[in-house]
């Protein structure tokens, strides 16, 4: 049996085997996506950043919400997946099978990105009326909770809360409970993650968490990745300042670049040049090192996450 009889699927980043009825393999790649696309060359390394600091922060949080890991270690993995053991080293997580919600659970604690553009437009954020004048990368008086679809295909779209409480009840009959919990849920993982990224001096500006429900207990539960470069804002605290972009610790370093290129935004990506892919390399490593507190070099090589 090869790696690929157990494959499910694969995402933009991770790929998903099945082990058995109960459990999960996430794999994370090195491929990275921009405007809804995979890019042709990939980051060395991304996928065990991406993987490493998901798994500090699934210890971090699990005094807040369950989450659905399990095992790190692939030399525990079943008999047929043994022989891959170092290609999974750093990349892998074992994880419970879950029911995933179908929204993506974003919060904000300043204002940038899509945020701002529709604050730009409208002065309204998924739904929410903000204060007039605001600047980009302004903080925000409250971090707030600004859910979006989560589209198969091309962008999510960002929605109200009301809407998000019609949706899960088209999927779950506790849907408005559900509804809740996840968002105040979602608020407390930002506000904890937000500090424990003050001490590494780091802002976190934004960040998005994915739930799944366990369909053999109901138990609610925290998914896929958490506090990541690909799935938040990372910024430099020491040269912040609002009314502009930042200094950040994620792929808006790679966005940049790929905003000065004569590309649609539609698949195939452009190739990346070597000082791109060696910015974008070393902006995920220095979040992994000042969030862990670890040394990078030495979770490839031992596999052992900081703290």
């Amino acid at each position: 049996m090869t790696l690929a009889d157990g494959f499910v699927r694969s995402g933009k980043v991770r790929d998903l085997y099945a082990v058995d009825d109960e459990r999960l393999l996430l794999i994370a790649s090195d491929r990275v996506s921009a405007f809804d696309v995979v890019m042709p060359t990939p980051i060395p390394d991304k996928g065990r950043v991406l993987t490493g600091l998901s798994r500090f922060w699934f210890r971090e949080t699990a005094c807040l919400v369950a989450n659905h890991l399990l095992e790190t270690d692939p030399t525990r993995l079943p008999a047929p997946f043994r022989p891959h053991v170092a290609g999974l080293r750093g990349r892998m997580m074992l994880c419970r099978r879950a029911e995933v919600l179908p929204v993506e659970c974003v919060v904000r604690g300043y204002l940038s990105g899509s945020g701002w553009k529709d604050y730009r437009s409208s002065g309204v954020v998924s739904g929410l009326r903000l204060p007039p004048g605001l600047r980009e990368s302004d903080r925000l008086p409250e971090p707030l909770f600004t859910p979006s679809t989560k589209a198969e295909r091309g962008h999510d779209e960002p929605i109200s809360f009301d809407a998000m409480v019609q949706l899960l009840r088209g999927v779950r009959a506790d849907g408005d409970r559900l509804a809740e919990r996840v968002r105040d849920l979602s608020l407390r993982l930002y506000r904890y993650g937000a500090a424990v990224c003050r001490r590494a001096g780091i802002i976190l500006a934004d960040t998005k968490f994915e739930f799944g429900v366990d369909p053999g207990s109901g138990e609610l539960l925290l998914v896929d990745e958490v506090l990541t470069p690909d799935s938040s804002r990372f910024w430099e605290a020491a040269a912040y300042q609002p009314g502009r972009p930042q200094a950040s610790f994620d792929k808006q370093f790679l966005r940049d670049w790929l905003e000065t290129q004569p590309w649609g935004k539609t698949p195939p990506g452009p190739a990346l040049p070597p000082e791109v892919v060696a910015g974008t390399r070393e902006r995920y490593v220095a979040a992994y090192e000042r969030i862990t507190g670890a040394s990078f070099t030495r979770y490839v090589e031992e596999d052992v996450i900081g703290r």
